[in-house]
């Protein structure tokens, strides 16, 4: 079927994903007389920057998500739904969803992106990424989990089996979960077990190339990695993972033990990059021209972690938030400026006077791509958290280490939420954080089975083990 959408106002602009870029492009373009429908799976927006700290129990996450409908209720020609897009049809200009086909005059395609195991993706069950609310609740149980096993184990007279966690991929989120996972074992969990010595938890890092942060400038990378060994993690660099399995990582022919194994090493950008049936890079991303557009569709965007675009020095722009907020509003001021060339009825005088101006045809007969300008980042800096009061902070030529650079991170990070009441619980939260070092959502749900818990032997007593193959097939859903 095909959804109807009201008659007026006439031109549909079309949002595929609610994150930083879609919400960006869609509350930028509210103003303006057209009706726009926003679609994503889920039914909240997630402030990815910080599901490390849900990850870790620092955080719950209604105080890093919002409902998308609360952030865009003041817009009364916006409309949210949530739907799984299953397609495009460019031609027609039609968003194909599970039972529905919608209608479009500008597409906005801001999907962003999942975890890449390099062809690896029966590594998965065992070690998760982290790009959703789920991802990180389902971390947070397995390292919970694994603190928990050791002192039933130990309570019971056995030798406590020695906790080895291990993060693959030394980006930012790497170093994050490592930091933080060695601040809980050392501080957070330091009296609240009888049996077991939380402290004696061993954090490796591995990183595939020769430093940690890549991205970042070489001392920065320097300093990151002392920060971390002061905290008490393990850092091991060109150390390139050759297999992942219940227990164990194999870094070449070096087996390591892992209780609990995190990836962070790889992105891959949604499926629907494919669907547009556009050329795409290796990790499908959508190689898009300088406006952002499709080639051949000027109606067509695509932004945020599912577009392919180098800036002027040659360097593909990086799949962080900030990227994503600016490209959105940049697409949102392309159409507005069309809205104004096409004459829509806000724009047009002969309208207000009665006229009859056909928004569809004019706005299509304007689209041309070569006379948009092109899009430009404004880098205004990368940040980095390592733990509490280690960080590091790029400002162009400014390179900023421990306490200032982690100020820094903290409230940008608080500035950038959405909702002054998400800002204010993680303010408090992560001040009473700092004083104490408690970590306030400690809770564990759902199953009791842990892939990396005695791999030779039977699941522990009381234990729920779901097969692997049906963890991934309820994660892929």
């Amino acid at each position: 079927m095909t959804t109807q959408m009201p008659s007026q106002p006439t031109l549909r602009v079309v949002i595929v994903g609610a994150g930083f870029g879609g919400l960006n492009a869609a509350q930028a373009l509210a103003h303006l007389p057209v009706q726009i429908t926003v679609i994503d799976r889920q039914n909240f927006h997630t402030f990815q920057p910080l599901l490390y700290q849900v990850a870790t129990a620092g955080l719950s996450p209604g105080e890093i998500a919002a409902p998308i409908r609360s952030i865009l209720r003041s817009h009364k020609n916006v409309t949210v739904l949530m739907e799984e897009v299953t397609g495009f049809d460019l031609s027609r200009r039609f968003v194909k969803t599970s039972d529905a086909e919608i209608p479009y005059d500008y597409l906005i395609v801001a999907a962003g992106a999942g975890h890449s195991y390099f062809g690896h993706d029966e590594w998965e069950p065992y070690a998760p990424g982290l790009k959703t609310i789920e991802d990180a609740l389902e971390i947070r149980r397995r390292v919970l989990l694994a603190f928990e096993l050791a002192e039933r184990q130990a309570s019971s007279g056995e030798t406590a089996t020695p906790l080895n966690f291990v993060v693959v991929g030394g980006g930012p989120t790497g170093v994050e979960l490592a930091g933080t996972l060695a601040e809980i074992s050392r501080h957070a969990l330091a009296h609240e077990f009888r049996s077991i010595d939380p402290a004696r938890t061993h954090i490796l890092l591995l990183e595939g190339g020769p430093r940690v942060l890549p991205a970042y400038a070489e001392d920065l990378s320097r300093s990151a990695q002392e920060q971390l060994n002061h905290l008490g993690v393990e850092v091991r660099t060109s150390a390139v993972v050759t297999q992942i399995e219940p227990g164990a990582v194999d870094v070449g022919t070096t087996r390591l033990p892992a209780t609990v194994i995190l990836w962070a090493a790889g992105v891959a950008a949604s499926p629907l990059g494919k669907a547009l049936g556009m050329p795409i890079d290796r990790a499908g991303r959508v190689l898009v021209e300088p406006d952002l557009s499709l080639p051949g569709h000027p109606e067509v965007f695509v932004i945020g972690d599912l577009a392919a675009l180098k800036d002027e020095h040659g360097k593909l722009l990086p799949g962080v938030a900030p990227v994503a907020i600016q490209e959105g509003r940049f697409v949102a001021k392309l159409i507005c400026q069309e809205l104004r060339s096409a004459g829509a009825p806000s724009f047009s005088s002969s309208s207000r006077e009665g006229g009859d101006v056909d928004v569809h045809s004019d706005v299509h007969s304007n689209l041309h791509p070569n006379q948009r300008p092109a899009f430009h980042y404004w880098d205004k800096g990368s940040l980095a958290t390592i733990g509490r009061a280690a960080a590091v902070a790029e400002f162009g030529r400014i390179h900023i280490s421990g306490f200032v650079a982690w100020l820094s991170w903290l409230f940008v990070h608080i500035f950038f939420l959405i909702g002054f009441r998400n800002r204010l619980l993680v303010f408090i939260q992560w001040a009473w954080s700092y004083v104490t070092y408690e970590r306030g959502a400690r809770l564990i749900t759902g199953s009791t089975y842990l892939p990396g818990w005695a791999p030779d032997q039977p699941a522990p007593a009381g234990a729920t083990a779901s097969p692997p193959q049906e963890i991934h097939a309820a994660r892929a859903k």
